[in-house]
């Protein structure tokens, strides 16, 4: 059942309009002014919100300012003294519509249903376009990330070989993403390959396929990644991991575009940008023989070190933003305020496990939080080592 928000200090207005929408099958909590109303919305996900203009307290435009920096919910104005002048000035100000009282109650019931309507829409294109991008936004606007974003900028266009490094959770396959989404193949698949969850003796069927009967389990033909990533984009996450002989055979599809299938002899040319990433220091690697030289060589054409968290603190005030707005989207919650204090106490951890730990952390945080979340509330959700 939806849900509305009626802020007016008129007793008899609030009534009025309690009933009329009960009637309509509408839920309906109501607030005498504005600090009660943004209040509510605090705790609760309103459908729509009928919002006085001259109230005590605060004034109605500047509650809908308040209203429209947590949330998109469509707000309708409603005054006894309103002029055109104020009526501009709400809608300028990102009002839905603007009523006059006394109110016309089927006009606003029409409206309240217009502004439910294009609220749904809203929500069904942000769902589409997460559909379709397929890629979260890179958050970050310290001077260590300005210079990854900037380098994906200079390199997605082309179809240079790309090997990011970086440790475990500092967003390694969102640049491979954003390689492939502004790349000229972003058309075409973006398959991922987890080189580390894929045991050793299945990593090459997975790679380049198999022919029926080439081994016990094989019972029918089947493409590897490397053809099914034909035309676009594999990425070989957590490269580190794989077998020196399944890395030989890599570094031979790389150097003909040629793949053959396990228990097959035809080769099948491949049209593919392989880009690659690892946690692990690949230096040392190198020195104990653990992966291949000429491999490195033609994967590392572009490397991209991601830095860990604790190199871009000043990041995390937009991270923990962007991820208590996911997560109250997704769990259909009112967006948390977040105290000052709080953002200085998330700096001060120590995140070993960095964006991926963050994300988790924020996530507790509103699901035990209530309203706002405050240096208390992250010293004692977050378990931080201070």
């Amino acid at each position: 059942m939806s849900r509305i928000l009626v802020i007016d200090d008129e007793k008899s207005i609030r009534n009025t309009l309690r009933e009329i929408l009960k009637y309509e099958k509408y839920e309906v909590d109501d607030a005498a002014d504005g600090p009660d109303g943004l209040k509510l919305l605090e705790s609760n996900k309103y459908s729509a919100i009928l919002c006085d203009i001259k109230m005590p307290k605060m004034d109605g435009i500047e509650v809908l300012e308040k209203i429209l920096l947590v949330t998109d919910t469509p707000v309708i104005m409603i005054s006894g003294h309103g002029t055109i002048d104020t009526a501009v000035e709400a809608i300028k100000k990102g009002a839905f519509d603007y009523i006059s009282k006394p109110l016309d109650l089927n006009r606003l019931l029409i409206t309240i249903r217009n502004a439910m309507d294009k609220s749904i829409l809203v929500d069904e294109t942000k769902i589409l376009k997460k559909k379709i991008n397929g890629v979260h936004e890179m958050i970050g606007e310290s001077e260590e990330m300005l210079k990854v974003k900037d380098l994906i900028a200079k390199v997605a266009s082309t179809d240079a070989r790309v090997l990011i490094t970086g440790e475990s959770g500092t967003g390694k396959e969102l640049v491979a993403r954003w390689l492939h989404a502004l790349s000229n193949r972003s058309e075409n698949p973006f398959i991922e390959v987890n080189c580390a969850a894929i045991p050793s003796e299945l990593i090459e069927s997975n790679l380049f396929g198999h022919e029926k009967g080439s081994f016990t389990s094989a019972i029918k033909q089947r493409k590897g990644d490397f053809e099914l990533a034909n035309g676009g984009t594999l990425f070989l996450d957590e490269i580190g991991d794989m077998s020196l002989s399944a890395q030989a055979k890599v570094l031979r599809a790389l150097q003909e575009n040629k793949i053959t299938r396990v228990g097959g002899e035809k080769e099948i040319p491949v049209d593919v940008r392989v880009i690659a990433a690892t946690n692990k220091n690949i230096k040392e690697e190198l020195e104990n023989k653990n992966f291949r030289e000429d491999l490195y060589h033609r994967l590392s054409v572009i490397l991209i070190d991601v830095p860990p968290l604790s190199k871009r603190l000043d990041d995390i005030p937009l991270l923990t933003k962007q991820f208590i707005s996911e997560i109250c989207e997704h769990q259909g919650k009112a967006p948390l305020e977040v105290m000052e204090d709080a953002f200085d106490a998330l700096k001060k951890i120590k995140w070993t496990g960095n964006i991926r730990e963050l994300r988790n952390v924020v996530e507790r945080l509103v699901i035990l939080c209530d309203g706002r979340i405050t240096e208390e509330d992250v010293k004692k959700y977050s378990m931080p080592l201070y």
